[in-house]
C-alpha cells in the first residue's frame, strides 16, 4: 500500500464517521470531509431529512462549511472525501467551488455525475474512486435493509 493510499483512506474513514451519523438520524448515510493541506477544515453528512431541504447533500454542506472556515468560496487548494459519488448538483458545486480533487469510495450508477462533469465541465479535476468502497457500501445496504425492514 502506498503513503497516497494511506492518506486516502485516513480520510474516507473520517468521511464514513460522518456517513454513520447521518445513518444514525435516519439519513442516507453519505458522509464527506474537506482537507486543505492535509488538516481536515470541514464536515458534512446528508441532512435532507432533517432540515427538509433537498439540497442538503453531505458535500454541499462540507463545502459551504470550508467555504466559511477557510474564507474563501474557492477551495483550490482543497480535496474532498466523500463516501458516495457525487451527484449532478454536487458535481456543479465542486466545479464552481474549484475543489482541486475528490476522493470518493462507492460509484453511484444511478445518479452519480463526477466523471461526466469532468468530461465537460471539470476538466482540471482529479477524481480517485474506490477508496474504502467496501465499507461505503455495506452501511448504504444497511439503511436501506432497515428502512424496508420497517
Amino acid at each position: 500500500m502506498t503513503l497516497e493510499t494511506k492518506i486516502y483512506e485516513r480520510f474516507m474513514k473520517e468521511a464514513l464517521k460522518q456517513a454513520k451519523k447521518g445513518f444514525e438520524e435516519d439519513e442516507i448515510p453519505v458522509g464527506a470531509v474537506v482537507v486543505c493541506k492535509n488538516k481536515i477544515v470541514a464536515r458534512g453528512y446528508n441532512q435532507m431529512e432533517k432540515l427538509n431541504d433537498a439540497t442538503a447533500h453531505a458535500e454541499m454542506i462540507a463545502i459551504t462549511s470550508a467555504q466559511n472556515s477557510l474564507g474563501s468560496k474557492y477551495l483550490n487548494d482543497c480535496e474532498l472525501y466523500v463516501t458516495l459519488e457525487p451527484c449532478i448538483m454536487c458535481s456543479g458545486a465542486i466545479f464552481l467551488s474549484k475543489l482541486k480533487k475528490v476522493i470518493y469510495a462507492l460509484d453511484d450508477k444511478e445518479r452519480g455525475y463526477l466523471y461526466k462533469s469532468k468530461e465537460s465541465i471539470n476538466k482540471k479535476l482529479l477524481i480517485v474512486g474506490n477508496i474504502l468502497e467496501n465499507d461505503s457500501k455495506k452501511l448504504i445496504n444497511s439503511f436501506f435493509l432497515k428502512i424496508r425492514n420497517r
